[in-house]
């Protein structure tokens, strides 16, 4: 191994080291010489910056390489350059393929002539990751005379197209790569079935499967497992469990992997009290969890509403000995448990532990400690960490934006919500549905119907359709304002645009109707929400009870207690205190009318 340092003139403090990779001479006399693709890494280190850089350079066949009758082509021709491989993919990933010439740039290299140089070229440009230009260099490379289609090169195109969910292409790739007769192998079929994955179409990766089974290619571990993820990663966990039966039955053992994403497709079908078991049973193997197993069991205890023993798993992995250091979903967890449990205070020493820990928050970080903040409106420290995750160089995407407006919302202060949400998109992001929803909340529980209202307009004028939160937003709103038509035309447009309202939609409406001292109304539309079967839960309740107080109808109050009861629904304090009213304003009301009564006689 040979080294050498070269230091730079005007910049003292950074220093290159190249580093050759050669295989050891076994031959004392003759010294041999380094094969073509032999990689040479260096490194780079700048100590003004405290930033350090590691490259690998690959020479590929260069002109001296070539057949003599291809040198002739190009030997006194000053427009051929004799690049190697790295130079090549250098200057292609510094063009815009929109833009400039990448083909110019690529019919100026010597190493064309050569068909071993294009694997390699493609595996360097895919790795890179752009998409963009890996598509312009392999359709470059298949005009070439002396190109030759091969699997390995459709099999790195088709998984760097999975990588980005080009479901369409990556299966266009698997198709045309058959036309010039190359015979898909297990990895092809493994970067195919992990595509349709990403894209939740797991039917299509079933099928991709069977496919390769006929082709009679025996499917490995990797192969299982990224069927299952994509079972799973769709909510689809009895097909999971079924394909990692297969998978055991056919003499592949689950490995580490499988588990997690077993356990993964537990969670994202919401069957967390499963994820746990599964995780129980999983102890009893010699498959030992690690930090991604762990973060998924937390997650389903939080779900469940077990805190004290997902913080009890939290300490455990935080101890010095642990074999399973907590990473940012760790931290981002527990953060987002503390925020829905209302502990703020525990939120923001979690993330300050995070950070005293060394680990970088990401933007998945920071918006959870932006909606705890904004969950109970408090819009300074929200804003302080908006902008601190600006300067620590995340750009804010549409979720902080949305947080920021709920905390300006809650706040009592609609202006600076609007303020927020125009800069949104002067920064070129579009608001979501929940976005509208938050900005609508923020002027309804304000008092300020006609912006809302407004704001309703604007939303379908962009394009996006109201949805039932939306609705119960604009019908809280109705009721604080005591404005009793608006109520019904809120209701005829839910009705109108095909909007099934839900528990809490009927919750606003019968709240609103009953503010505005409208009974009748109140009692049709419970009627309706039993009618459409839409189940009624406690606050339903509170608010009938409550509301029948107020207009002195006790013993319809009384009525709707006995029926909560008949429902076997939940007693709260809320709904106690309104049948404890009940209860005194009616025997109130018989005894004055017993010595009315009395009095008369």
């Amino acid at each position: 191994m040979a080294s050498t340092i070269q230091s730079s003139t005007f910049k003292p403090h950074f220093i290159t080291l190249t580093l050759n990779q050669q295989k050891p001479n076994n031959n004392n006399n003759k010294s041999k010489k380094p094969t073509t693709f032999d990689k040479k890494r260096q490194a780079s280190v700048d100590y003004d910056k405290g930033t350090h850089k590691l490259t690998v350079k690959i020479n590929g066949f260069r002109k001296s390489d070539l057949p003599k009758h291809q040198r002739l082509h190009v030997e006194n021709d000053r427009f051929q350059k004799d690049w190697a491989v790295s130079e090549v993919v250098e200057k292609i990933m510094k063009m815009n393929c929109w833009e400039e010439d990448v083909e110019g740039v690529l019919n100026c290299w010597v190493g064309r002539f050569s068909r071993k140089n294009f694997p390699i070229l493609i595996k360097e440009i895919t790795q890179m990751g752009s998409i963009e230009h890996s598509v312009h260099v392999f359709n470059w490379m298949k005009n070439q005379k002396h190109y030759c289609a091969r699997s390995d090169i459709y099999s790195m195109m088709i998984r760097l197209h999975a990588r980005h969910n080009r479901v369409d292409q990556a299966r266009g790739l698997f198709f045309e790569m058959q036309k010039w007769r190359c015979q898909p192998n297990v990895e092809t079929y493994n970067a195919l079935i992990s595509a349709h994955g990403r894209a939740g179409q797991w039917r299509w990766a079933k099928n991709i499967m069977e496919d390769m089974l006929r082709s009679s290619i025996p499917p490995n571990r990797s192969t299982y497992n990224n069927l299952i993820n994509a079972c799973g990663s769709s909510g689809n966990w009895r097909e999971a469990l079924k394909v990692c039966k297969e998978m055991t039955e056919n003499g592949v053992g689950p490995d580490l992997v499988t588990h997690n994403i077993v356990l993964s497709a537990y969670k994202n079908g919401s069957e967390y009290s499963k994820a746990l078991s599964y995780f129980e049973l999983m102890k009893g193997t010699k498959v030992r969890p690690d930090t991604t197993t762990l973060n998924i069991v937390i997650n389903c205890l939080v779900k469940l509403g077990q805190y004290e023993k997902a913080v009890e798993i939290f300490n455990s992995m935080r101890e010095k000995r642990a074999e399973c250091v907590p990473d940012i979903v760790t931290f981002t967890t527990i953060m987002h448990m503390y925020s829905v449990s209302g502990q703020i205070k525990n939120c923001e020493a979690v993330f300050n532990t995070m950070l005293a820990e060394g680990l970088k928050p990401n933007i998945v970080s920071y918006n959870t400690l932006v909606g705890a903040y904004a969950s109970h409106g408090m819009a300074q420290e929200a804003l302080s960490i908006f902008d601190k995750m600006k300067s620590n160089g995340i750009r804010p995407d549409v979720v902080s934006y949305t947080s920021l407006l709920n905390a300006y919302g809650r706040s009592e202060q609609p202006e600076k919500a609007t303020e927020t949400f125009e800069r949104m998109k002067r920064n070129n992001l579009k608001p979501s549905l929940v976005s509208y929803n938050v900005l609508i909340d923020a002027y309804g529980s304000n008092g300020r119907l006609d912006k809302a209202v407004e704001l309703l307009r604007e939303m379908e004028h962009d394009g996006l359709q109201p949805n039932v939160v939306t609705i119960s937003t604009l019908l809280a709103a109705s009721g604080r304002c005591c404005q009793k038509v608006n109520i019904d035309s809120i209701l005829t447009a839910a009705k109108m645009r095909g909007i099934e309202l839900n528990t809490v939609a009927y919750n606003s409406a019968l709240g609103s109707y009953l503010n505005v001292g409208e009974y009748e109304k109140a009692l049709t539309l419970y009627k309706s929400m039993r009618k459409k079967k839409v189940m009624p839960d406690s606050v339903t309740y509170n608010v009938l009870i409550s509301g029948c107080c107020r207009m002195s109808n006790y013993s319809e109050a009384l009525e709707f207690l006995d029926e909560m009861i008949d429902l076997k629904i939940p007693l709260t304090k809320e709904v106690c205190s309104s049948a404890i009213c009940a209860y005194t304003k009616q025997a109130s009301t018989s005894t004055q009318l017993f010595f009315r009564v009395q009095n008369k006689n």
